[in-house]
């Protein structure tokens, strides 16, 4: 009968492969479907007016998904949800012909997400667990422990207070003008998004290091899967 293994010196491991193809891609959809178009948005909001401008910003979308067909044969589902997300708040402002319910319409999407994660977390059942599993594999041994349950735990915590710093941000800029909004809209809030990223990452690490798991990252790894 095999000896029982000295988990202290034998640590859980939990890999994730792949890590710098999939920072590159997110960083890049990121540029395609939000900060690009929003900034154009603010660019051009006083130079040809507000239906064109956002017209411009739809059709900066439009050739974005052009592009990724004429090259890929294939289209990253977050881009065509991004896009689709735009075009819809894009059909409500122009039907509207106020900017402001343009702005407006991402604000009530983080209390949206902020009351998701919040939520989850006061239920026991965090959705940062879900999501997790969409992209690494947690073996069952791992997610039986408890402080790792815990972790996802705060970690939807975190993001859920980050969600409701990107409101107040918002409307704090907005309250100082439709160009301030638009430029909290396109540049501070995906800056936000990293750093929230970073922080999660960060104290997640820490916690699994303290749970006597080892992650193995790498940066190369099996192709991924194009979303």
């Amino acid at each position: 009968m095999a000896p029982p293994r000295d988990r202290s010196r034998h640590p859980d491991v939990l890999e994730i492969n792949g890590l710098r193809a999939t920072v590159v891609r997110a960083g890049r959809l990121l540029l395609e479907a939000v900060v690009v178009p929003t900034v154009l948005l603010a660019i051009l909001l006083h130079v040809i007016g507000t239906t064109r401008s956002i017209l411009v910003a739809v059709g900066w979308c439009a050739l974005a998904i052009s592009f990724r067909w004429f090259v890929d044969r294939r289209l990253p589902g977050t881009l065509l949800l991004g896009s689709a997300a735009l075009a819809v708040k894009a059909a409500i402002a122009l039907a509207s012909g106020s900017i402001l319910i343009y702005l407006l319409q991402p604000v009530l999407g983080s209390v949206v997400m902020a009351l998701l994660f919040l939520g989850s977390a006061a239920f026991g059942r965090p959705i940062t667990l879900r999501l997790a599993r969409d992209f690494v594999h947690v073996p069952a041994d791992i997610l039986a422990k408890r402080g790792v349950r815990r972790m996802f735990t705060e970690v939807a915590v975190i993001w859920g207070f980050s969600r409701i710093i990107d409101i107040a941000l918002n409307l704090g800029f907005l309250h100082r003008g439709v160009d301030a909004g638009l430029w909290a809209r396109g540049l501070l809030s995906p800056l936000l998004t990293v750093l929230a990223v970073v922080v999660c990452t960060a104290w997640g690490w820490r916690s699994l290091r303290r749970n006597g798991i080892r992650l193995s990252v790498s940066a190369a790894g099996p192709a991924p899967i194009r979303t």
